[in-house]
């Protein structure tokens, strides 16, 4: 896109096309060149255009409003198959909750950027066939393999919304780069909505109670599971026609919690030692320290897609590159203690599943870690880290169907 740009400079037509295609996308790579391209005659009525900021909140089109509620009568109708049809919530549930969400979302996108029939073939069919696949896997509460597909399945349908979201142009790294920004937006939006809808819900439920109507069950079974499935698709359109709403919060987010988890993971890790904790022989802990590093791992991703497009000051990269060392001290503790349960007690699926994401993890950190000290030292900016987050974005896809499609068959449905 920044190629594009460039070269079209001079092409008022080509540019209003160029934006009209994806405009999330247009104005990330815009800004990230503006510096460059400044004395440009169009320059500047670009970067005005991309970058005022309303007063007013947009609410979009009403063809848009249409299709949300379309779309959420159908994820609800969705959600409520197994009390229509009687089946266990069970089975449809851990199984099926992905799909009241992202295919949905998938759509939605997949519309505003009015992708072809033939660039939606390859998204389409592998939803279909996860669909059809993860219904298909035996009834077995206590299989492992069938537990670590339906978890890793809905990583799979983000990807897939990736996918989408960068215009079916898998090699587009300044999209996933705005995917990252988008999901960072869409937490923030829909943990408001959230919140709001939980008040609502407060009131409510208290105002009827107040004249001997108990409508608790009623109320969270119809209404609130309505709001709970619209909330992903009216949390996306809020922060696409809406930027200005949300888009100085991630960044102030991450300035504030990045050095504070720095310090939190420092300190627990000596906390680690005193406390005689072992991570080598209590898979509790084990499973709580993995998921503490994929959490950190997720902030030091999101600090960098976040800052993408802003000067950032040499402490705030100091704290990211020391951040992103003390994680890869971490993510070799659990590794080696991975590699010890499995040379004591064998291979299982969820010790060959967490196996596998640690080494992915700890190859990734190191290449973040080394363009993030590059960017310490030499006084680069942190987008061009960015490269290196989302390159690397498709190898944990790659892992992910890897234990959803073959695992089972693996393990013998273990």
């Amino acid at each position: 896109m920044k190629d594009l740009i460039r070269s079209h400079l001079a092409e008022p037509a080509e540019l209003e096309k160029l934006y009209r295609k994806n405009k999330s996308e247009f104005k990330s790579a815009f800004n990230s060149i503006y510096p460059d391209i400044q004395k440009e005659p169009l320059a500047e009525f670009w970067n005005s255009r991309l970058n005022y900021e309303s007063e007013s909140v947009g609410w979009g089109k009403s063809s848009d409003w249409i299709f949300i509620l379309t779309a959420t009568a159908i994820a609800y109708l969705i959600a409520k198959l197994p009390t229509i049809f009687g089946w266990d919530e069970e089975f449809f549930f851990p199984r099926n909750l992905g799909f009241i969400v992202f295919p949905f979302v998938s759509a939605y996108f997949a519309r505003k950027q009015k992708l072809s029939l033939k660039s939606l073939a390859l998204p389409v069919a592998l939803m279909t066939l996860a669909w059809i696949y993860i219904n298909l896997l035996p009834d077995n509460n206590q299989s492992d393999t069938l537990t670590l597909a339906c978890i890793h399945l809905p990583l799979l349908l983000w990807g897939i919304l990736g996918y989408v979201f960068g215009g079916a142009k898998p090699k587009n790294h300044e999209a996933r780069l705005a995917y990252l920004n988008f999901n960072g937006d869409a937490v923030i939006m829909g943990a408001v909505l959230g919140l709001s809808g939980l008040i609502l819900s407060g009131i409510t439920i208290g105002l009827f109670s107040l004249i001997g109507l108990q409508i608790e069950k009623f109320y969270f079974e119809y209404i609130g599971l309505f709001g709970l499935v619209a909330a992903p698709l009216v949390a996306t359109h809020l922060t696409q026609t809406n930027p200005q709403l949300v888009n100085k919060v991630p960044p102030i987010v991450a300035k504030i919690f990045s050095p504070l988890v720095l310090v939190m993971l420092v300190i627990y890790l000596g906390a680690i030692v005193y406390s005689g904790k072992d991570p080598y022989n209590d898979r509790e802990f084990l499973m709580l320290f993995n998921m503490l590093l994929i959490g950190v791992m997720a902030l030091i991703f999101f600090s960098v897609a976040e800052s993408s497009d802003e000067e950032n000051s040499k402490l705030f990269k100091w704290v990211l590159t020391l951040l992103s060392l003390v994680t890869i001290l971490v993510n070799m503790v659990a590794l080696s203690a991975i590699v010890f349960r499995i040379s004591e007690w064998g291979i299982t699926p969820n010790r060959l599943a967490v196996l596998g994401i640690n080494i992915l993890m700890l190859v990734h950190l190191l290449l973040v870690s080394r363009d993030l000290l590059k960017a310490a030292t030499k006084g680069s900016p942190v987008h061009q880290v960015g490269n290196t987050v989302v390159t690397y974005l498709p190898i944990y896809l790659v892992w992910t169907m890897i234990i959803v499609f073959l695992f089972p068959w693996l393990f013998g449905f273990e």
